[in-house]
């Protein structure tokens, strides 16, 4: 069974399953899992790590068709990076954040379908502007950075926006999808398919040390924050507009609204993370997961966990149908 959109279609794969291109997590496992189950996987490049970043984990994706996915503003800081991944052929590629030129012109020239996250109409209004293949709309009840809207209006807003100035843009929904009722509802919205995060990050694949998945178990969508106290304390310069949810630990509830103040102390402060971070203790480093962490019950293998989603939403499509009269 299989749920074909135009996504589906566009992309050749079996379901309208992609999963976000998280900074390092989303390795070459946990992206050739996704795609092997028939959804597209990404490795998340992040802050522009290396090529030998990307050529290990290409070698550990085997012969699965995998994307690639930047921090566009980081990009920015080593954009030779990108013409060495294009030279790789990925099957995508994932820009988030910031203004999408000049790579997407780039990566079009290549024949790559460009990829374009973001977080308001203004910003879709660019991406289309700029030619991108596929926008991302992504939700504030995302894991990581994001911004302020939320899945439910933005979704169908840039649905509309495309359906008046580009009808051929595919739309593929992000923030607060982790099971079967997302996808259903992220079809119902005017998605083309769903970009998940959080509930991919759960899985055996993703490259998570299990004292952060214990943290993210035992946690609820209540025990999440949008901050910048971690940005702050890693000396990650993200741009103001975008904040980053996780789980809320002993960091943030010391230092959340006193950010001038930890500005003052961060060389301290980012030593004392540094430490917590080789132990993985969770009280200090961040977990970053979204809203959906509370329907996260299990570790479980990639494929599993999309051939339910899949699965879950089939159902639900069916049975939405039959509350017609």
């Amino acid at each position: 069974m299989s749920i074909p959109t135009r996504l589906t279609k566009r992309l050749g794969i079996t379901h309208p399953v992609l999963s976000a291109p998280m900074d390092v997590i989303a390795g070459g496992k946990l992206a050739a899992a996704v795609s092997a189950a028939g959804g597209l996987g990404f490795l998340g490049g992040g802050y522009t790590e290396g090529l030998s970043w990307f050529d290990d984990e290409f070698l550990a994706a085997g012969n699965q068709a995998v994307g690639c996915g930047f921090i566009t503003w980081a990009l920015r800081q080593r954009p030779e990076i990108l013409d060495g991944v294009i030279a790789r052929k990925p099957a995508a590629v994932f820009l988030s954040f910031d203004d999408p030129e000049p790579f997407a012109s780039k990566v079009k020239a290549a024949g790559i379908p460009v990829f374009c996250q973001l977080q308001t109409r203004a910003d879709a209004m660019r991406a289309i502007d700029c030619g991108v293949d596929v926008i991302v709309a992504q939700g504030g009840e995302a894991g990581g950075h994001g911004g302020g809207r939320a899945t439910l209006t933005l979704v169908p807003e840039i649905a509309d926006l495309i359906a008046q100035r580009a009808p051929d843009t595919l739309l593929c929904a992000a923030g607060g999808i982790a099971d079967g009722r997302g996808l259903a509802a992220a079809l119902m919205l005017g998605a083309d398919g769903v970009v998940v995060g959080s509930r991919f990050w759960a899985s055996s694949e993703a490259k998570v040390h299990s004292n952060l998945h214990q943290a993210a178990l035992a946690a609820t969508g209540d025990d999440t924050i949008r901050q910048s106290v971690l940005d702050i304390v890693r000396d990650r310069p993200w741009p103001a507009r975008y904040t980053g949810r996780v789980l809320k630990n002993d960091m943030i509830e010391q230092w959340f609204g006193k950010e001038g103040e930890l500005r003052l102390q961060q060389s301290g402060e980012a030593a004392r993370y540094a430490s917590a971070a080789t132990a993985v203790d969770p009280r200090i480093v961040a977990t970053i997961v979204g809203e959906a962490v509370s329907l996260i019950h299990t570790i479980e293998p990639a494929g599993v966990i999309l051939e339910r989603m899949v699965s879950e939403a089939e159902v639900l499509l069916k049975r939405g149908a039959g509350l017609v009269v």
